[in-house]
Parts: structure tokens; C-alpha cells; sequence
């Protein structure tokens, strides 16, 4: 296993993830919080910011491997990238690793191409370097109901298809990348099936036990030829085993 890895993103849906496995594993982890945070978790917690670049030479200085799980919105994360990868190659780092998402190349999102802009300044950066791409984390689509479920009707976006997977695999996957050598783009992780807007929806409104009607929406344009035709999805990389009715029964229990 590798020397000091620092974890950006340290506090969100994945990065937690990734600090727990590695800490498990008795790799000595430097975690990145843009506010100061108390230790006693086997974690060494750092103050920094990627946007600014404040903080950031001090929190990769003696580091071997960075793993990026930090997302901001738009150019924002295209500059956050482009500091951490200049810094990471000014203090010699070894590996950087980047966290992405399947179908960026292909679903023509500002998000998504923001995405695939900061996996271009990975691949120049000068480091070695791996990109993981993954399909959507349960908690994201859980997130999206909540809301979707708060409103009179239950939007539903026509002929989209969406593969889940459990954000514990994928940080799974990224500490064994971790203690590799680095590999340029890894094979994808996907959930274990491909369902439509319509079954997901359906399925987490009988876990949480509500009713709401269900109104199909038409996502215009190159996006939603892109996405019905599966542009966000990767059948062929079915490689997690954790379903969305698991995540669901994790949330609400057992109806």
C-alpha cells in the first residue's frame, strides 16, 4: 500500500468512504476540509482550499498519492483541479487520482463537461495518474426523490435509464487503485441493473410508503437523445453487487 495519501473531498458521500477503507487498512491518510476539523479518527485533517489554492501546496507537501473525490460546480471545478494537479506535480506526488462519472464523454451536460474538462487536466498534469469513472451512488437518486417527492407531482423523465451503485464499492475499488500503479483511465463501475426513471421512482415511493402521482417528463434536445439512448450507463462494467432496493431498505426498512 502506498505512503501518505491525501483525500480531497474528505467529507462528502465517497470521500468518507474512501478515508474509513484506508484508515482500516492502516494507511496513513491525510484528509483536506476547507474548515478545521478535530483528529482522533487515525486521520491527519488539513485546511485547505481548492479554488483559492489556499492551503493546498502545505496539504500535498510529503504526500505519494492524492486521491481527488471534491466536486464544486462548473468552471469552479476545472480550476480546483487545475491547482491540486499543479501543486501534486510541484511536490512530486506519485499518483493522482480522480474520481469521475460514466457518460461524460457522451451526455452533453454542463456538469458533465466540467467533469470531462477536469479529466483533461489530470491527464496533462504531469503526475502519474488513474481515472475511475462510476455510475450514480444510490444516495444521489435518494437525494433526488426527497425532493421530487416533496412536490404535488412526482416528475419522471421519459425513456431514461439510470444504473445505481453503491458508493461503498466504488470507494472499494478506488483504495485498490490506491495501491497501485498508476493506470491512466481504469475500467468503469457500474451497479448490478439497469432500470428505468420510472421503476426507480416507483420503487423508492413504496419503501418510503407515499403516494404521489408520477408525471413523465420529455428531457429535450441532445441530452435526452443522449440519455435514452444509455449514454450514461456501462452494461458491460455491471460489476457491483449492491442493489438500489438494499440502499432502500437501508433508508426506510423493511415494508
Amino acid at each position: 500500500m502506498a505512503g501518505t495519501v491525501l483525500v480531497t473531498g474528505a467529507t462528502g458521500t465517497l470521500g468518507r468512504e474512501v478515508v474509513r477503507l484506508l484508515v482500516a487498512r492502516g494507511v496513513a491518510v491525510r484528509a483536506l476540509s476547507r474548515r478545521a476539523r478535530s483528529g482522533g479518527d487515525g486521520v491527519e485533517w488539513v485546511v485547505g482550499d481548492l479554488v483559492t489554492g489556499a492551503g493546498i501546496a502545505g496539504a500535498v507537501a510529503g504526500v505519494e498519492v492524492v486521491v481527488d473525490c471534491a466536486t464544486t460546480v462548473g468552471r469552479k471545478d476545472v480550476a480546483a483541479v487545475r491547482t491540486l494537479a499543479a501543486e501534486a506535480g510541484r511536490a512530486g506526488v506519485r499518483h493522482l487520482l480522480y474520481v469521475s462519472i460514466v457518460g461524460i464523454d457522451r451526455v452533453p451536460i454542463p456538469y458533465y463537461r466540467a467533469k470531462l474538462a477536469c479529466e483533461r487536466v489530470v491527464r496533462e498534469s504531469g503526475p502519474g495518474w488513474t481515472v475511475l469513472r462510476a455510475t450514480q451512488f444510490h444516495e444521489l437518486l435518494l437525494r433526488v426523490f426527497d425532493g421530487s417527492a416533496r412536490l404535488p407531482v412526482f416528475p419522471v423523465p421519459g425513456g431514461v435509464r439510470i444504473q445505481p451503485v453503491d458508493v461503498r464499492e466504488v470507494a472499494a475499488r478506488v483504495v485498490e487503485l490506491v495501491g497501485e500503479k498508476p493506470v491512466g483511465y481504469a475500467p468503469e463501475v457500474g451497479g448490478p441493473r439497469v432500470w428505468s426513471y420510472r421503476e426507480l421512482a416507483e420503487a423508492y415511493l413504496r419503501a418510503a410508503g407515499r403516494r404521489r402521482v408520477l408525471l413523465p417528463v420529455r428531457v429535450p434536445g441532445t441530452v435526452g437523445r443522449a440519455l435514452r439512448a444509455g449514454g450514461n450507463l456501462t452494461p458491460e462494467r455491471a460489476v457491483g453487487r449492491g442493489t438500489f432496493e438494499e440502499a432502500l431498505v437501508e433508508r426506510f426498512g423493511s415494508r
